[in-house]
């Protein structure tokens, strides 16, 4: 049986763009896909404080995290991503990149041009239907 790995995302929103971040090319796991910064919720966190200390530890900045956008299971070849994603808001600090290649503020109609990793495909959906 494959291990669900529980993960949170972030959907930053500035200026009516959103942060989208691309995974790095030494990350064996799904190279240079893009994603919603984040990462793995850890035994005993919530999801909402998770993805604040992913944020911070992944991108030097602080946030508030808002509602939840969407939930997404799904299996690849490695394990099983149980993705929630939720609203942001940056409230101290720039994104710095650490572990990402690269990041990029777009506009939630320029989301569909970039290779999203598949969990993260869903919240990209819902994202263009909500705010074209």
């Amino acid at each position: 049986m494959k291990k669900v790995i529980h993960v949170v995302g972030a959907v930053i929103m500035e200026d009516g763009k959103v942060l989208c971040a691309q995974r790095g090319s030494e990350d064996k796991i799904l190279p240079l896909m893009w994603e919603f910064p984040g990462g793995k919720v850890e035994s005993g966190e919530s999801p909402e404080v998770a993805l604040k200390r992913e944020i911070h530890e992944e991108m030097r900045c602080h946030i508030d995290v808002g509602d939840q956008l969407e939930r997404t299971v799904y299996e690849y070849d490695f394990g099983i991503v149980d993705l929630t994603t939720f609203h942001a808001t940056l409230v101290e600090g720039e994104p710095v990149l650490t572990e990402h290649e690269r990041i990029a503020w777009l506009s939630p109609g320029e989301l569909k041009t970039l290779e999203w990793a598949p969990a993260d495909i869903p919240a990209v959906e819902k994202l263009v239907k909500v705010m074209p």
